[in-house]
């Protein structure tokens, strides 16, 4: 016999959440949430994933999410578990990735009495949801209707935000009475807005007259409308279209490398490459150098392309087009002139000369992380979705081709913190297998992203251990600092592996150290096993930073 709570509020909570089609839900344990975790895990409509560490649990649920594509819910217990959520609330925020953040809390009087695990715990997302809301106990006077339509406009700003939503759920004891039956809920009307945009004419002007039209594409899922419309663009040279690696566009003419072209850019060359139109698609940006490259361009017009963030990056923003990209582009195609410019043809040039340096740069470079990096572009099977870790394992995918294979990053804060737990989330709710690249500090940092019994058997990850973080001898600056300050206290240098953590939590394991190893194991290590697995490449021996910088000196030669 199923038992349910006889909470209320968790009765309506569960049924709002079933009426919008959200069945997905994380829960750490606690007892204070016990009403939410019984309820829930006794209907049949919920997926639910035991997962202990509140601050995993949330990067969990933002892989979950991001690979669903809609709100996944989180929930746990009062204190500091609500707290740990706010490393993934916060990347979520950045990054529109839709979280209902469920908190269990003790009874509103018990706030400020030194009562156990009771904290400040209404509107403490604030700064970083897109909505706060606070139900009220069963005893209250209106509390059915009133709860009623506050989590109907919670779950309702969730989805129009595509963001994070915390609704905090005050709870008296007792939390465990039980009944076998549920009350029959009414039909919601769901009141979502849809938003209409029509171009106005005089962008569809402004496109027509520019003669230097730059699309940066940043951080975003792929998309195969806005895929197909940037093609149309580039097809007769009519725009420079620059990406990233997790941009997810793919054309061959798009200029996908941005750091092998700009990275030594002088004064003259900002001038010489600067739009005079630029149009942004997407969240973050990876690459500094195109963020130096642009503020000190300072284009005529920049149009930012997105639903809910603006922002004047590059310090020019000029339109504010709050629409989804492939809506404007659609709009825009029926207007403009598809004439090919010569700005195209002065890109492209560099491109041809930046891309035989890289080349020839390849036959020289010996094992190292770089010599890693060329490896796995080359060697990850084509239906393998990739997750990077920050911050040196995203700055080195820039530089390859890994061909038409799903890239993601944590870029919204890009913090290390949960690197693992969101690519474990997105493999557990993904039909196509997930590999994680990533740096041994990340990996380390986020151990718990591996205490997870739902990990399935085709995750793979790859962990390049350079014995810090290697990042900090890449970037200008931490460099003048004292040697062994730089190595204790900002590199962090360690001599830790992965080895027993593997077998810990179930993998199977392997352990390269030259580039032969590497090349021998690589194509066996994504074949079909009974177990995910962990390939630890160690680079100790060797400077890998001095090889990225060494790469650089040698693309600017000539």
């Amino acid at each position: 016999m199923k038992k349910y709570s006889s909470k209320r509020s968790i009765q309506i909570l569960a049924n709002l959440l079933q009426q919008y089609g959200i069945s997905d839900v994380v829960i750490s344990p606690g007892s204070r949430n016990a009403p939410i975790a019984i309820h829930f895990s006794e209907i049949d409509h919920f997926n639910c994933f035991s997962i202990v560490d509140e601050r995993s649990a949330a990067f969990v649920a933002l892989g979950m999410a991001k690979s669903e594509k809609k709100p996944v819910a989180i929930t746990c217990t009062s204190g500091s578990a609500t707290v740990n959520y706010y490393p993934a609330i916060t990347e979520a925020f950045y990054q529109n990735v839709p979280l209902l953040v469920l908190t269990a809390d003790r009874p509103v009087d018990f706030v400020d009495i030194f009562d156990g695990q009771t904290i400040r715990q209404k509107d403490v997302f604030h700064q970083h949801s897109y909505g706060d809301f606070q139900l009220l106990e069963d005893k209250e006077e209106n509390a059915e209707d009133i709860n009623f339509e506050t989590i109907k406009k919670a779950i309702e700003l969730c989805f129009e935000k595509q963001g994070p939503v915390h609704i905090n759920i005050p709870l008296e004891e007792p939390l465990y009475d039980l009944v076998s039956e549920l009350p029959t809920f009414p039909t919601v009307e769901k009141t979502i807005k849809k938003k209409e945009y029509e171009i106005p004419s005089n962008l569809v002007a402004d496109w027509n007259t520019s003669q230097r039209i730059m699309i940066l594409v940043g951080t975003k899922d792929y998309i195969p409308e806005l895929e197909n419309q940037l093609s149309q663009l580039v097809k007769n040279h009519s725009v420079v279209v620059l990406s990233e690696a997790n941009s997810n566009v793919y054309h061959e003419k798009f200029f996908r490398f941005i750091d092998r072209y700009i990275f030594n850019f002088t004064e003259e060359d900002y001038k010489k490459y600067a739009p005079d139109l630029l149009i942004t698609v997407g969240q973050n940006v990876v690459s500094k150098k195109v963020k130096q490259f642009l503020r000190k361009a300072r284009p005529k017009q920049h149009w930012h392309l997105d639903e809910v963030w603006q922002p004047d990056t590059y310090f020019s923003l000029t339109e504010k087009i709050e629409v989804k990209p492939e809506i404007f582009f659609s709009k825009l195609l029926k207007f403009i002139n598809l004439e090919p410019r010569a700005y195209f043809n002065l890109w492209d040039v560099l491109r041809d000369k930046k891309d035989a340096k890289h080349e020839k740069f390849l036959n020289l470079v010996e094992f190292s992380d770089f010599y890693f990096f060329n490896k796995a572009s080359q060697t990850v099977p084509e239906n393998y979705n990739i997750h990077f870790s920050n911050s040196s394992g995203i700055r080195y995918a820039q530089l390859f081709d890994f061909g038409k294979r799903k890239m993601y990053c944590n870029r919204g804060t890009s913090g290390i913190d949960g690197s693992t737990s969101t690519a474990m989330g997105f493999a557990i709710k993904n039909s196509n297998p997930t590999l994680l690249i990533t740096g041994d500090l990340s990996f380390f940092y986020d151990i718990n992203g591996l205490w997870n019994q739902y990990i399935p058997p085709f995750v793979r990850i790859i962990i390049f251990n350079n014995g810090e973080g290697n990042i900090f001898k890449i970037i200008p600056g931490p460099g003048n600092a004292n040697p062994n300050t730089l190595d204790e206290f900002i590199a962090t240098k360690h001599h830790k592996n992965a080895e027993h953590l593997a077998k810990h939590f179930g993998f199977s394991y392997i352990k390269v150290e030259d580039d032969r190893t590497l090349d021998r194991v690589l194509d066996n290590f994504f074949k079909p096993d009974n177990q995910p697995k962990i390939l630890e490449i160690n680079t100790h021996g060797t400077n890998s930073a001095d090889v990225l910088k060494g790469y650089f000196e040698f693309m600017n030669e000539g």
